[in-house]
């Protein structure tokens, strides 16, 4: 049976002691017999044992926590995803990875924070009007800054953001312009805090609850000018062209893959060209790609604040616990390919 990992919450635990109280209370009567001088005025093995707390798991990857949450809030860092970014530096600390649209067919990557944090991350970018559909409810996002009109929809979606000029956001002078900004994000998340932990940003579940769906060894992600590939390897997939540096790339244990509607944000970049705006609401076709093999499926999601929830004609989709790297692929001019 398929089943969703969720946050633990005390109170299963304060029910199982109170039900352990009331029977102890009830086990005696005024007929019982005195006990004898012999027995043990020690309580039972039984009587002293407390229900186990339930196992709590880390939001943004569905794996089992030891120990309290961060203070910090998700920290969601919006990086360049060219050339010239080369090489990246963070995303192998990263929880999750989201893959947007931007202009001119190229991508952007949101890099999300939790569990662990980098010393720094980078080289940093601007946000967009689809990040309001992917960053989760209480984050706060580390970016370049954006266009007049994109600021102002983000601060109207309660937002918070870090940018240049804030404490430990900083130029490398080794880089150009504007692939230069970078951030410690580590300096970043100690000065931040949030009220409660975020729920699960994906429907986790176990590896032996998905369906066995058909081989797949090899994926490619194609956005228009930019294309992402992946291929299973020990276990988990590497993007075998990403810009990320040695040792620093992304572990994907599944990449899911999500079609969506692109509009127009409104806009046009420096460089004259149309801003598209992912909108990551409604529904669409999901291409789930975990141990070497393929589920097909549908997404679908109550506006774009409402969680991710994924099905197959069979039923409710979960997404094996581990790094899951999000791919946002245009429905109607992006393209998915895979092979054995």
């Amino acid at each position: 049976m398929r089943h969703r990992r969720h946050l633990s919450s005390p109170r299963a635990i304060v029910a199982a002691l109170a039900a352990t109280l009331l029977l102890a209370g009830c086990s005696g009567g005024d007929d019982d017999p005195a006990p004898s001088a012999s027995a043990s005025s020690e309580p039972s093995s039984s009587e002293t044992t407390e229900a186990p707390p339930e196992p709590t798991y880390w939001p943004l990857t569905g794996l089992e926590r030891t120990g309290d949450a961060p203070r910090h809030p998700v920290v969601v860092t919006k990086v360049d995803n060219t050339s010239s970014s080369a090489p990246q530096v963070g995303l192998g600390s990263a929880d999750l990875v989201v893959e947007e649209l931007v202009e001119g067919g190229y991508t952007r990557l949101a890099a999300f924070y939790y569990s662990k944090v980098p010393a720094a991350i980078g080289p940093v970018r601007s946000m967009r009007a689809s990040d309001i559909g992917i960053v989760p409810e209480g984050a706060t996002v580390v970016t370049s800054g954006a266009a007049p009109v994109t600021i102002k929809r983000i601060n109207g979606a309660g937002i918070p953001w870090i940018t240049e000029g804030d404490a430990n956001v900083y130029r490398e002078t080794s880089r150009s312009a504007p692939y230069n900004l970078f951030a410690r994000l580590g300096d970043i998340a100690k000065r931040l805090k949030a009220d409660e932990e975020p729920p699960p940003y994906l429907p986790w579940g176990d590896e032996a609850d998905l369906p066995k769906g058909a081989k797949a060894s090899t994926l490619t992600a194609d956005f228009g000018a930019h294309s992402t590939s992946w291929q299973f390897q020990k276990g988990g997939y590497v993007n075998t062209d990403s810009y990320a540096a040695q040792g620093d790339q992304f572990p994907a244990d599944s990449v899911l893959v999500l079609r969506v509607r692109v509009g127009d944000a409104g806009y046009r970049d420096p460089a004259g060209y149309p801003v598209p705006e992912t909108k990551f609401e409604g529904k669409g076709a999901a291409l789930l790609f975990h141990g070497g093999r393929v589920v097909k499926g549908t997404w679908s999601k109550d506006g774009l604040t409402g969680p991710i929830e994924l099905s197959t004609k069979g039923g409710e989709l979960t997404v094996p616990a581990g790094h899951v790297w999000v791919e946002l692929v245009p429905a109607a001019n992006g393209n998915v390919t895979f092979a054995k």
